[in-house]
């Protein structure tokens, strides 16, 4: 991969587009862009299909036990090279070195390992109607089509390829536009591990690309991780073709603390609601109600906690807790 230029990657291999159109990444701690990736056009998304569904073929077929090995040898790439890919989302979402290299790579390989150990499992059942019997049995969707989230990259798309692969589907996988590299990453060490050419395509773009995508006949299921407003998108979309959807959206969970509540406990509760991922996650605390008869306690504890622990820096130094939001644009939303 070039270290300026991020293609589209589709069967086992990076590719250029006819299309010629590009977008840049900024690094949130600097301000400044560290690399260009190319955007996918129609031709090259169709591409990507038609290379899932040969990759379907051959992974849907392949033996419950030897995907189980695959994806444990993934798993096991991505934590010998957990500092080296932690080092990109920080550079890449601009979140605390401390973080990444503790959360995001190791629970991702978590995920693979996880459903890959269930692969041999996958079973159906018989059950007895009088004197006749019916039976299930489990059979994978076919291409899924995954969109990404930009607080957490390379997990979500460890995520849902996990359970995807693990049963025995390809996906197609579009992460988010600000935080491209890490799905293309994990595309290239699913190949190293065996992973047939197709199962896991990484197409990037913006919401054009997503819509195209989502309403694509060949396209089974459809996961998302993002914003409401954009789960209302891609549900709209892909009622067209009866697509099954799953969606992870963002959420605006307070933290009520009462009156016989252990107020260092909460005070820590309420850091890293607020605080954790620079509050850039779903399960985000944004407001915190205190009763009465304990809130001069608590705020005088969270106040001093605040100024003396909350270190805002550089986000690959290791001593820095609190780093950049993931835009200019998205700062001027918090504020």
């Amino acid at each position: 991969m070039s270290s300026t230029l991020l293609k589209n990657f589709i069967h086992g291999r990076y590719v250029d587009d006819s299309n010629h159109e590009y977008f840049d990444v900024i690094n949130p701690g600097t301000g400044k862009v560290i690399y260009t990736v190319e955007s996918a056009g129609e031709l090259l998304l169709e591409d990507a299909v038609e290379s899932a569904q040969r990759g379907f073929e051959v992974w849907s077929q392949t033996p419950a036990i030897e995907r189980a090995r695959v994806l444990q040898r993934a798993a096991t790439i991505l934590r010998e090279r957990n500092d080296e890919l932690a080092k990109l989302e920080v550079l890449d979402t601009g979140k605390p070195w401390q973080e990444a290299v503790e959360v995001d790579v190791q629970t991702g390989s978590d995920a693979i390992e996880y459903f890959g150990n269930l692969c041999p499992s996958m079973m159906g059942e018989q059950q007895s109607v009088g004197n006749d019997f019916f039976y299930t049995r489990h059979e994978p969707l076919g291409v899924c089509f995954g969109i990404g989230a930009w607080n957490y990259p390379l997990q979500i798309a460890c995520w849902k390829a996990a359970a995807a692969l693990a049963a025995g589907n390809s996906m197609i996988f579009k992460p988010s536009e600000e935080t491209p590299r890490g799905a293309a990453m994990l595309a290239e060490i699913f190949i190293e591990a065996g992973v047939p050419e197709g199962v896991f395509n990484v197409v990037h773009g913006d919401g054009v690309v997503g819509n195209y995508l989502v309403q694509h006949p060949s396209i089974a299921k459809v996961s998302l991780t993002g914003e409401v407003g954009t789960g209302k998108k891609v549900m709209a979309a892909a009622a067209g073709t009866l697509k099954n959807v799953t969606m992870e959206l963002g959420g605006k969970s307070p933290l009520i603390v009462f009156d016989d509540a252990d107020i260092d406990e909460a005070v820590t509760g309420a850091m890293m609601g607020n605080f954790y991922t620079q509050g850039e996650v779903c399960t985000n605390g944004t407001r915190v109600f205190v009763h009465k008869d304990c809130y001069d306690t608590f705020m005088e504890r969270l106040l001093e906690r605040t100024k003396n622990n909350i270190v805002v820096g550089d986000p690959m130094e290791p001593e820095t807790n609190l780093g950049a939001l993931i835009s200019e644009n998205h700062l001027h939303k918090v504020m």
